[in-house]
């Protein structure tokens, strides 16, 4: 493992930790979380400055790649529901929902599995994140009766 190696998966920890973070925030005091949110949104600009370092140093694609999905899903996210205030989960948007899910989960993916050609601990870390992630994200979103 080198310098390189370790940087991304730092990141890697970093990304499910701040999802996990802000999930839990979600679930248990929605309106602060959502006053918030955008600074996930906004931490996407440090991850793809890792990507471009990660790049520039001759990383595989696929270590670097998640920090411009990152980027690219939260200028995405961010123009959906702070500039434009798009109410698209319930009902559903189609044109936003699929969007939205498939960079998300793309982001995911690239700070989960690569893990896993470094260091095994780390990618079973990451994945208990992701578990608890998805437990917290969905969970969050249920709809509370007055």
């Amino acid at each position: 493992m080198d310098k390189y190696d370790l940087l991304y998966l730092v990141a890697s920890v970093m990304f499910h930790l701040i999802l996990a973070a802000h999930f839990a925030l979600r679930k248990f005091t929605f309106n602060i979380a959502i006053r918030y949110g955008w600074i996930v949104y906004a931490l996407s600009i440090p991850f793809a400055g890792i990507s471009i370092f990660l790049l520039l140093s001759g990383k595989d694609w696929f270590f670097w790649i998640g920090g411009f999905l990152f980027f690219i899903w939260a200028v995405f996210g961010y123009n959906v529901e702070y500039v434009k205030k798009i109410e698209w989960r319930e009902p559903i948007k189609w044109q936003v929902f699929i969007p939205y899910i498939i960079l998300y989960l793309a982001t995911t993916m690239f700070y989960w599995w690569p893990a896993a050609r470094i260091y095994k601990p780390v990618w079973l870390i990451a994945t208990l994140l992701f578990v608890l992630n998805t437990y917290l994200n969905i969970s969050s979103h249920k709809k509370a009766t007055p």
